[in-house]
């Protein structure tokens, strides 16, 4: 009984282990079976292409006919001239990868053939057709410590059905006599050339093509993101899902996050091909990325401003505010350098995403000379929140500001109060800034996600 006890508290704490060290993803990708169908149709070209290359072994025997007697025969040369797949899928397998099921195949081959009978030879050419060929391939996925994919044959079979052998010559109508004997020798030993073919080609080509697949790409010249799996892929009877770090970095210097990924999980919906999800930990992680390397400044000109806002960037508008600045400064354009002096951190919630940026504005006047003569500097803070949806394919979604707070955090041009600046720049918010971008779909440089037959579907996680 002790024992029992023992063994049980010792798997519940390797449990507990191994739940705490699970690491989860900050992407995600869900293939459907219709997905699959999609990849079979462009794949299955591919898959005639390689078995058309199948090299076919000699092949020789004895065998004795009626009123002839023993014939000893040799088969060599053969080529596959054609091979077509006319039904082909792709499907799940729960817990284990994808089965590719072929059936009513059709092959044709030739070569050339030798005879011995009694003491007479002979030679020619053979043309031999093969049909009704079904093979079944399971494949096992999985995944390497460097978070790349692992492919494997996990079961072959290969059955044919019917062999036709023709032969050609002064006596192919002899030969044609004890054609069963070379065609039975022939099924057999294509069924097992199919499936030898087939583990070798997954073993030296696939997994040696997909090891040869980066699990890191370069985004910029100051980013980069790591998108190697952090689990195997997993597999249920309607489609394959793919654990994803989704973590962003600078090619700086890469660092550890200092936050986890919260979990993350598709709803039960099969209808589409394609489904992504995405956590914060997949914003915050570019958040942090950026900011390090130093990409999330903007600059604010005269000549980004709408010209029908009937708002110009210069010192005689914002000496309203500051009326000391005219006398330093007068009629001077004027320029803002927007900068975050920390990284932004989003969350998602049911209602959309949300996140309250701090961001600097130092603002400058433009001299005669082109210099910069450092105005003041002002803090401004607030909540921002988006709501995300997919209209016909395209990612489509909707801003919204809460009220902007300004603090003043520096000044070369004496103390003032920003207390009506900060009512005005709510009231330019939104009366027109965000029905501008609102209208013009603030993520409408991201719709192109719709290639036919494809509808993807951006799924994004709650918050836990």
């Amino acid at each position: 009984m002790g024992v029992q006890s023992l063994a049980v508290a010792c798997g519940a704490l390797a449990l507990c282990l191994a739940l705490t060290t699970a690491t989860n993803p900050g992407f995600m990708v869900r293939i459907t079976q219709a997905g699959l169908d999609y990849a079979n149709q462009h794949g299955i070209a591919i898959l005639e292409k390689e078995l058309a290359q199948l090299k076919m072994p000699d092949i020789s025997g004895d065998s004795r006919v009626l009123r002839v007697g023993k014939v000893h025969y040799e088969l060599s040369r053969l080529r596959l001239r054609d091979f077509h797949l006319p039904y082909s899928r792709i499907t799940p397998i729960s817990n284990m990868g994808l089965q590719v099921s072929i059936s009513n195949a059709f092959a044709e081959l030739d070569g050339d053939w030798r005879v011995k009978v009694f003491f007479v030879r002979d030679h020619g050419s053979f043309n031999l057709k093969v049909e009704n060929i079904y093979i079944k391939i399971i494949l096992r996925l999985g995944s390497d410590t460097n978070g790349k994919p692992t492919i494997s044959t996990a079961d072959c079979s290969a059955r044919i059905s019917k062999v036709r052998v023709l032969f050609s010559g002064k006596f192919g109508w002899l030969y044609n006599l004890f054609h069963s004997a070379i065609e039975s020798k022939l099924r057999k030993n294509l069924e097992s050339k199919v499936c030898d073919n087939v583990v070798k080609s997954v073993h030296n080509d696939l997994q040696t093509y997909i090891q040869t697949l980066p699990v890191t790409a370069k985004i910029d010249g100051k980013t980069g993101i790591d998108y190697s799996l952090v689990a195997p892929p997993r597999t249920t009877a309607q489609s394959l899902d793919a654990d994803l770090k989704g973590e962003f970095y600078s090619l700086g210097h890469r660092s550890t996050v200092p936050f986890s990924p919260l979990p993350l999980a598709f709803p039960s919906d099969h209808e589409h091909m394609v489904y992504f999800g995405a956590s914060s930990y997949f914003f915050n992680t570019a958040g942090i990325a950026y900011h390090k390397a130093g990409a999330l400044v903007f600059e604010i000109t005269e000549a980004m401003i709408p010209k029908d806002v009937g708002f110009r960037l210069d010192t005689s508008v914002f000496s309203a505010f500051i009326p000391q600045l005219e006398e330093m400064y007068p009629n001077m354009a004027m320029k803002f350098r927007l900068s975050a002096p920390t990284a932004p951190f989003l969350t998602i919630g049911p209602g959309g995403i949300s996140f309250q940026p701090t961001v600097d504005a130092q603002a400058y006047a433009i001299l005669p000379n082109s210099t910069l003569a450092p105005l003041f500097l002002l803090s401004l803070t607030g909540n921002v929140s988006a709501v995300i949806n997919v209209r016909s394919g395209r990612i489509v979604g909707s801003l919204d500001v809460g009220r902007i707070r300004l603090s003043l955090k520096d000044s070369t041009v004496g103390t003032f109060q920003v207390r009506m600046m900060q009512s005005l720049m709510n009231i330019m918010t939104s009366s027109t800034l965000l029905p501008r971008l609102n209208g013009e779909n603030l993520l409408g440089g991201m719709g192109v996600l719709q290639h036919p037959p494809f509808t993807l579907l951006l799924q994004v996680a709650p918050a836990h």
